[in-house]
């Protein structure tokens, strides 16, 4: 090894040793944060509190030897991918400190015992969290691909656990098992916890692309469009977004009411646009409402989604479309097909297909 080499090498491994320190630190306060809320220990939180000012200096200074690198070496390829992916670990890791401190203040903002079920629901979410933070931040240090993407994985899985968590905090307030302050509290709390998951599975993508060059994977949505039968313009939605945007995600339509068949004018119209409607039928909206949480964004076409359905999922998006009907079927499927251009930009930055 020439010495050119071997001075590399020794700043990689001083780069790695600071990582792993901060990686440790931040583990801990992780920790410290649930236990102090879960046990009301202000001292705990108050150490938690001003252990984030260490973890800002560490990252401080890891950026300050990633430039000192780059400056150095002038690296290409691996390398260079390498102390920029640490640059934006260290960020993140710095961001999850954030959270163990804004999560150690909430305890003193709580004057009695949580309650067993958010108790329990903060257990759960801290053991989710730990599953994935800990594994993405070996796999990055470790430069281990496989753990990286099945991380990311098990982080993708977690992440819809928040609605129950959300509703047994509801339920609490509602039956003022808590007072209002303390749920905010509560619910800050839960809300962090959750975020570690989200930024866990960001260091699993920020380490495979370090390791392959690959970058983030497009996100692809589940969405859902409601019409007054289904026969129509939610129906021409659906098949229109899974001809024009195949890559985006999985389009589905549902309606208020049903119909029997689809008329010929509607099934006429569609084949002169290129969609076959032939074998499609009309779905209704009792049929998706159980698992509407699986949809990231749920599109009104009619105006009464809001009268027809109870409760918003937490993490789902409903967009209200007023569409052109003057028309006729030309005048909508032209601003459905507008609307879809403007989402998929806004989504994806992406445009149909021809």
């Amino acid at each position: 090894m020439t010495r050119y080499e071997e001075r590399l090498e020794a700043d990689l491994s001083r780069i790695r040793h600071r990582l792993k320190k901060m990686s440790r630190a931040v583990c801990t306060a992780l920790d410290d944060a649930v236990q102090s809320i879960l046990n009301r220990n202000p001292e705990l939180a108050s150490d938690t509190v001003l252990g984030d000012l260490p973890i800002n200096r560490r990252a401080r200074e890891l950026d300050h030897l990633c430039h000192l690198f780059v400056a150095r070496h002038l690296p290409s390829a691996g390398h260079l991918r390498f102390t920029t992916s640490v640059m934006r670990l260290s960020k993140t890791l710095e961001r999850i400190g954030d959270y163990a401190a804004t999560m150690s203040r909430e305890v003193h903002q709580m004057s009695g015992k949580v309650p067993e079920t958010i108790s329990d629901d903060i257990v759960m979410l801290a053991d989710q969290a730990r599953k994935v933070l800990e594994p993405a931040l070996r796999s990055f240090i470790e430069e281990d691909i496989d753990l990286a993407r099945s991380t990311r994985t098990i982080a993708s899985q977690y992440g819809t656990t928040f609605d129950r968590v959300f509703k047994h905090l509801t339920r609490a307030g509602e039956s003022k098992q808590v007072p209002v302050g303390e749920l905010f509290a509560l619910l800050t709390v839960c809300n962090r916890l959750e975020r570690v998951i989200h930024q866990s599975k960001n260091i699993a993508e920020q380490t495979i692309f370090a390791l392959t060059g690959k970058q983030k994977e497009e996100k692809t949505f589940d969405i859902l469009f409601l019409g007054l039968k289904n026969d129509c313009a939610s129906l021409i939605a659906e098949n229109y977004g899974k001809r024009a945007y195949p890559e985006a995600g999985t389009f589905s339509s549902a309606g208020w009411e049903t119909v029997d068949a689809i008329s010929p004018e509607v099934l006429e119209f569609a084949d002169s646009k290129g969609l076959d409607l032939r074998e499609a039928r009309s779905h209704s909206f009792d049929e998706v409402k159980r698992r509407l949480s699986e949809f990231e964004i749920v599109i009104d076409l009619t105006g009464e989604a809001r009268e027809n359905i109870r409760k918003i999922p937490f993490h789902t998006t409903l967009l209200v479309w007023n569409l052109d009907r003057s028309g006729g079927l030309e005048s909508i499927y032209q601003d459905l097909v507008a609307h879809m251009a403007e989402l998929m930009e806004t989504l994806r930055g992406e445009e149909a297909e021809d």
